[in-house]
């Protein structure tokens, strides 16, 4: 019976687990420099979603069976170069360094395998070369094992967050205190490879897009959580290649990253790549053609307006403030829509999230005309004005930048019979009694601004404005008066209360 077991153990892996496993792994996200890759617009269009091909299943599966193979040196031993041999052989010579490079390499320990890691090294780059220089056509059968290689070396588990290791609630940690992946000498070879083969003028979508589909665009997603830059800023432009060549992908791109942002805002508040994705939201955006679909307007309601609630909102507000402004100047309507979900989303106690909600409004506001901003003017210039009470100096002071802005002044003049009674009392207050000496300067100049732009108007919001503090001042003396009778009353009803005890 013992024997069985350990018959049932050590059973060799089937086929149709190994195409599981192969199928449905996970992998980590990373970064990258790319200064040396030239970009180019992308320009959205709009096609129907493909299935996974199974081909794509059957490369994969075969490279993680030669990658769970322990390696040996009678296995990785120097090839000849490609354009060394003949055309005739490079086929073959392709598929057996295919099959080296799909040999996993633990790179904990940097004196394990030193001669392997090497002559794999090395294989990637003459890859990388080969498929850059288009010497020769990669058939299709070549691309299938290209694909399936980098999937073996690209997809895997992520480390954990640093955030899992120290139990630290800190959300916006530093790029040195992020961890970077040791294999990387390897990974950003494979990357530099995928990205090659994506981007080249030999590569045929129709026979490509048979290995790069849904599955894998949406490992590639998965990956964006990995917290080594280098590796995201790598996917960053992969995906963006991916979504220009790709048109028959580009919905369901659209809707992975979606589904992304919605699990980030409404479940987890952690995710490493936000920033990158949001960079390519950027470019996406600026191609949409217009009049505007729906499913883009939605995609501002429901996923990038909703982006302004996490607490990390600092590490990707830049980002996220283009895409908004690129919303703005695609269709000026929105104006309204954008302006209303930041002040839903206005912090109260974080002064500076308060800071960029303030950039990024004085941003929204440059775009905006006359009708949408009168729909949402009044509260937004209640908020305006709470902003200007601030104690803390930073808030008050960005707030009145906004009266920097020609295009704001512009605004608030054509709409100050509704404005300046919004906003008055804040700045009497602020004359009155604001600690810091900057902030009552600011104060003073946009009070003047306003009494030269309407002398009459200025009078009359000073007059009710003394109105109104005259009618507070008479209602607490009136409190006050109320409480003294009570305490009256009450030192009265005690005494006759002791005199009866006695």
């Amino acid at each position: 019976m013992f024997n069985k077991i350990i018959k049932r153990g050590n059973r060799k892996v089937s086929k149709a687990e190994a195409n599981e496993d192969a199928l449905y792994g996970y992998g980590t996200p990373g970064n990258r420099n790319t200064g040396s890759i030239p970009t180019s617009n992308v320009v959205v269009n709009h096609a129907s979603r493909t299935m996974v091909s199974s081909s794509v299943a059957n490369s994969v599966q075969q490279a993680v069976a030669v990658a769970v193979a322990p390696p040996s040196s009678a296995v990785i031993e120097p090839l000849p170069l490609l354009r060394d041999i003949p055309v005739s052989e490079r086929p073959n010579m392709f598929s057996r360094k295919i099959q080296i490079c799909c040999f996993l390499f633990d790179f904990s320990d940097p004196m394990n395998s030193l001669r392997e890691k090497e002559i794999k090294r090395q294989i990637l780059v003459e890859l990388v070369d080969f498929v850059q220089s288009g010497t020769g056509k990669l058939s299709e059968i070549m691309q299938e094992e290209l694909i399936g290689m980098i999937s073996v070396n690209i997809f895997r588990c992520l480390p954990p967050a640093s955030h899992e290791n120290t139990g630290s609630e800190n959300l916006e940690l530093e790029e040195d205190e992020t961890s970077l992946d040791p294999s990387w000498p390897h990974l950003q070879i494979v990357y530099e490879l995928l990205l090659r083969y994506v981007v080249s003028s030999e590569t045929d979508t129709k026979v490509a897009k048979r290995y790069i589909d849904h599955t894998f665009g949406l490992k590639l997603l998965d990956l964006f959580a990995s917290e080594d830059h280098r590796e995201r800023e790598y996917l960053k432009t992969i995906l963006h290649r991916i979504y220009g060549k790709f048109m028959v992908h580009r919905p369901f791109i659209r809707k992975a990253i979606n589904n992304i942002f919605y699990r980030f805002i409404f479940e987890t508040q952690r995710h490493s790549g936000i920033g990158e994705l949001l960079e390519i939201l950027g470019s996406i955006i600026n191609g949409f053609a217009l009049p505007m679909k729906e499913e883009h307007k939605l995609f501002l309601v429901r996923a990038l307006i909703p982006l302004h609630k996490p607490k990390s909102i600092s590490m990707y507000h830049q980002q996220l403030s283009y895409c908004i402004t690129q919303f703005i100047e695609k269709d000026y309507k929105l104006a309204d829509i954008v302006i209303r979900g930041l002040l839903k989303y206005w912090p109260v106690i974080n002064c500076q999230k308060e800071i960029l909600f303030l950039g990024e409004l004085e941003e929204v506001l440059e775009g905006t005309q006359s009708a949408e901003f009168q729909r949402c003017m009044v509260p937004l210039f209640r908020q305006i004005g709470r902003c200007l009470n601030s104690p803390q100096f930073q808030v008050a002071e960005r707030t009145f930048f906004l009266w920097n802005n020609d295009h704001i002044v512009s605004l608030i003049a054509q709409n100050r019979d509704v404005i300046f009674p919004i906003i008055f009392e804040s700045l009497e207050k602020n004359i009155r009694g604001h600690w810091n000496q900057a902030v009552h300067g600011m104060t003073a100049n946009v009070r003047r601004m306003f009494l030269e732009m309407d002398a009459e108007l200025f009078e009359e919001c000073h007059r009710q404005y003394l109105e109104k503090e005259a009618r507070a001042q008479e209602l607490e003396e009136q409190r006050q008066l109320t409480w003294k009778r009570l305490e009256a009353v009450a030192a009265e009803t005690g005494g006759e209360d002791m005199v009866m005890v006695n």
